[in-house]
C-alpha cells in the first residue's frame, strides 16, 4: 500500500487475505510513540476494514509504554471483569495473557463473547517470542459468520446460549479473583447489574448462569459476526480423558464451566465439531516477533493460543466496553 512517515503499510502476506493488516517500521529506533498520530489515522481508517493491525519493527521500552499506547486510542483501558482464564496485573489495564500451561492450545474466540459485555478492541505486546510456537493466531468473525452452516446458525441465533459455571473449588479460577473481591453482596451486585444468575452453593461455593448472544451486528460497520464461546465452553472441549476425570469427580451441573442453548437443552456434540472445523479454515498464524503488538476489533476478529517451548511473554490490554443492550 505504500511507504509513510517512519511505516511502510501492506498486508502480512500477500494474496492471503487482509487480516492482519501489517504496518513495518521502516527506520532503525522508531517509536510507536513516536509516531503515534500518523499511527492513529491509519488504524481509523484500516481497523474496521481489516480487523487487525500488526505493528512491527518498532521500539517499545515495556509495559508501562504499551498501556500508554493502547490507552492514547482515547478509551480508559479496561480491569478484567468476569474473566474466565487465570491472568495477573501487570500494571493499571494491562495483564498477562492467559496463564495456562505451555503445551496447551486456546481456541479461537473472541475477548469475553461468553458474556453480555466485552471489549471492543483488544492489544497483545510480544515482549518475548517463545523459542517455538507461541503463535496468537486469529480469524475473521465475519467470514467465520458467513461459513458456519445455516442450520447451526439459525438454531444459535432462536435459542441462544446459556453458559454456566462454577467456581473454585480447586477445578477453575476462585470467584473472589474473578470479581477481584471476597464480598458476596458485592458479587452479587455485579451479576444483578449484568444479566447473571447466581447460586451459592451449600459447599460455600459460586455457580452462575448467562443467556448471551451467538451472533451480533457489529454497531460501526453493521456486518453479521460469530460472536460467542460455544465451542470453548462446551465439555467437548475437553480432552476425553480429562472429560472423564472430571465427570468421575462432579456431577455435569458442577462442571467448571459447560454451555447449553438457552433454554437449557444441551448441544450436540457434532454441531460444535462442525463449529471447529470452520474456526480451523478460517485461522490466520503468523509467528510473532519481539516488539510485536497486535491491534485487533475484538468483534471483528477472533483470536488464540498456540502451544510453545521456551520462555514467552505477551501482555494484554482492552478498552471501550460495550454491552449486549447496546445493539
Amino acid at each position: 500500500m505504500g511507504v509513510a512517515l517512519g511505516f511502510s503499510v501492506g498486508p502480512l502476506r500477500a494474496g492471503q487475505g487482509r487480516l492482519p493488516l501489517l504496518v513495518e517500521a521502516t527506520e532503525p529506533d522508531t517509536s510507536l510513540l513516536a509516531v503515534f498520530e500518523e499511527l492513529k489515522a491509519l488504524v481509523d481508517e484500516h481497523l474496521l476494514r481489516d480487523g487487525g493491525i500488526l505493528f512491527r519493527g518498532f521500539t517499545l521500552a515495556g509495559a508501562e509504554q504499551f498501556r500508554e499506547f493502547a490507552a492514547s486510542f482515547g478509551h480508559p483501558l479496561l480491569n478484567y471483569e468476569f474473566g474466565s482464564t487465570p491472568r495477573s496485573s501487570v500494571t493499571q489495564g494491562v495483564y498477562t495473557s492467559t496463564e495456562y500451561p505451555a503445551h496447551q492450545s486456546i481456541p479461537l474466540h473472541n475477548e469475553q463473547a461468553y458474556s453480555r459485555d466485552w471489549p471492543m478492541r483488544i492489544w497483545f505486546y510480544s515482549m518475548l517470542a517463545a523459542q517455538s510456537g507461541g503463535e496468537t493466531p486469529i480469524a475473521d468473525s465475519r467470514e467465520v459468520y458467513k461459513r458456519i452452516p445455516a442450520y447451526i446458525r439459525e438454531r444459535f441465533v432462536s435459542k441462544g446460549l446459556m453458559y454456566v459455571r462454577n467456581f473454585g473449588n480447586g477445578l477453575d479460577v476462585a470467584w473472589e479473583q474473578v470479581f477481584n473481591t471476597e464480598d458476596r453482596t458485592v458479587v452479587e451486585a455485579y451479576c444483578n447489574a449484568h444479566g447473571i444468575v447466581c447460586e451459592w452453593k451449600d459447599d460455600g461455593e459460586l455457580r452462575t448462569r448467562q443467556t448471551c448472544q451467538a451472533v451480533a451486528r457489529h454497531p460501526r460497520t453493521g456486518e453479521m459476526v460469530w460472536f460467542n464461546q460455544a465451542h470453548l465452553f462446551h465439555i467437548s472441549n475437553l480432552q476425553p480423558e480429562v472429560r472423564e476425570t472430571l465427570l468421575d469427580i462432579v456431577e455435569e451441573e458442577d462442571l467448571p464451566r459447560n454451555v447449553y442453548y438457552g433454554d437449557g437443552s444441551a448441544i450436540e456434540d457434532q454441531v460444535l465439531n462442525e463449529i471447529r472445523a470452520v474456526l480451523d479454515e478460517c485461522m490466520v498464524s503468523f509467528p510473532w516477533q519481539s516488539g510485536d503488538v497486535l491491534m485487533l476489533d475484538n468483534m471483528l476478529a477472533a483470536h488464540a493460543r498456540a502451544p510453545f517451548e521456551g520462555k514467552r511473554k505477551v501482555i494484554v490490554a482492552m478498552a471501550e466496553g460495550f454491552s449486549a443492550d447496546q445493539l
